[in-house]
């Protein structure tokens, strides 16, 4: 291994939450409960594992759609801001990230959703700003087409603009809540926003005082070209899928290098792809874990999962048949890409060659992101290896199978990165800027004179 990091610097690590584990066949397994796929005490049982370990955050994605099949796939989910202020509850450090699309909400609604999360949790609260993949959420808005990829991403921008505005439009120190003199808040601390866009008009001001964090941690998934630019620009930590160690270190770098082109310095965006391990005292029996996990999925299932993904056709292809090799070609390579994840798939085909079948069970493992078969000290060994060679702030972790997946991560895997000196013994703060290494930003309305006031 390389050397280790410099004290100051340590992993980020959070736990993506996907209802019986990120395995397509997760529910079938008995090591998980799908009848308790829409219990709140479920996932605040996982919070606290998640807790318990010192983890960064717990993390929820979200569409507005059901996009897969349903038949054979235990694929609905509960709405993640309502259920992480349940958890915020039952919980006191771990961070609480949910997912939310600008192409389907407006900036003054969601703006007020996160900012209660973050209220109510005293500073947990993150964004994972996504402008929606799918066609099949259009009609459930009343919505002919689902907006191309150059105009969701324009809204995104004025989306997100507007929203922190809101969020910034009561300067700190607004409330005074002087009793005595009757005076609660300092209305010249309180502005209007005035947002004009070509998507978007907002007047403002909120209607609430800035929040713990000063407003909540901002997150982005994006990997395409646009998103790759838009999160140069806005995100403060980055979910990304890669299987290879160098393809990780070209996003890292083109991250990095982008953060700064927009004036922002590089340590401030947190760079964190994702990772499902399968995890057993020897390598034999995990890879006998994932082999269980493999034989419980839906061949159905795992080709509608394809073709959603791709938008190619692969039904005429025999299982045992190798994947023709061009057949997702045009996704592009690693610095030139529309469709990111189509291109970690068609990095697997070019380099793997694999049967459809192999191909189906390779991503019935995590959607494109980094399966990873091994022992505890096999998997911290590559966790330290991507962290110290730039190409990780830290992991997304992406257990199989829930509860156990993530419970063997943090009883195993967890100790040995802290062993290390890679990992955190004990939260050093209480807000997830904290735990991430992020300033509080100071609102951008703070001793201004050229904005309308509250009248």
């Amino acid at each position: 291994m390389t050397d280790s990091p410099t004290p100051e610097r340590q992993l980020s690590l959070n736990a993506f939450v996907y209802p019986a584990g990120h395995h397509e066949a997760a529910w079938r397994h008995p090591s998980t409960t799908p009848e308790r796929l829409f219990d709140a005490a479920y996932y605040q049982e996982i919070a606290r594992t998640a807790e318990a370990a010192k983890l960064d955050a717990i993390f929820f994605a979200d569409g507005p759609a059901l996009r897969s099949d349903v038949e054979h796939g235990a694929v609905g989910v509960l709405e993640p801001i309502t259920l992480l202020t349940a958890i915020a509850a039952t919980t006191e450090r771990i961070g609480l990230i949910a997912t939310a699309s600008t192409t389907y909400y407006e900036p003054y609604n969601l703006a007020r959703l996160f900012a209660s999360l973050d209220h109510i949790s005293k500073g947990r609260a993150g964004w994972n700003i996504v402008t929606t993949g799918t066609d099949l959420a259009a009609a459930n808005f009343g919505l002919d087409k689902h907006p191309d990829h150059a105009e969701r991403y324009a809204r995104a921008r004025e989306f997100v603009d507007a929203t922190v505005k809101l969020w910034d439009s009561w300067e700190d120190g607004a409330v005074l809540a002087d009793v005595e003199a009757g005076l609660y808040a300092d209305k010249t601390k309180i502005h209007e926003i005035n947002f004009v866009g070509r998507h978007l008009r907002v007047r403002g001001p909120f209607n609430a005082p800035r929040t713990p964090q000063g407003h909540p941690v901002l997150v982005q998934a994006g990997a395409s070209n646009e998103g790759r630019t838009f999160a140069g620009q806005y995100a403060e930590a980055i979910f990304t899928a890669h299987q290879r160690l160098s393809d990780a270190q070209a996003f890292y770098a083109d991250i990095k290098d982008q953060a700064v082109r927009f004036g922002r310095r590089s340590e401030h965006v947190k760079i964190l792809p994702g990772i499902s391990p399968f995890i057993a005292d020897t390598e034999a029996q995990a890879r006998e874990l994932e082999r269980e996990f493999n034989e419980l999925t839906s061949t159905d299932y795992g080709l509608d999962q394809l073709e959603n993904i791709t938008g190619h056709d692969v039904r005429h292809l025999d299982l045992d048949e190798k994947v023709p090799a061009g057949i997702f070609g045009e996704a592009g390579d690693v610095t030139d890409n529309k469709k990111s994840r189509v291109q970690v798939i068609a990095g697997i085909v070019e380099r793997e060659a694999p049967t459809l079948r192999t191909l189906l069970h390779r991503l019935a493992g995590a959607r494109g992101h980094r399966v990873f078969v091994g022992t505890p000290v096999q998997v911290a060994d590559t966790i330290e290896e991507w962290f110290t060679r730039g190409a990780a702030d830290g992991f997304n972790v992406m257990p199989p199978y829930y509860p156990g997946g993530l419970e063997v991560f943090a009883n195993k895997v967890v100790p040995i990165l802290q062993e290390r000196g890679l990992f955190r013994i004990e939260y050093s703060g209480t807000t997830l800027r904290d735990h991430f290494g992020l300033p509080r930003p100071v609102s951008q309305y703070a001793d201004t004179g050229d904005v309308a006031e509250l009248a």
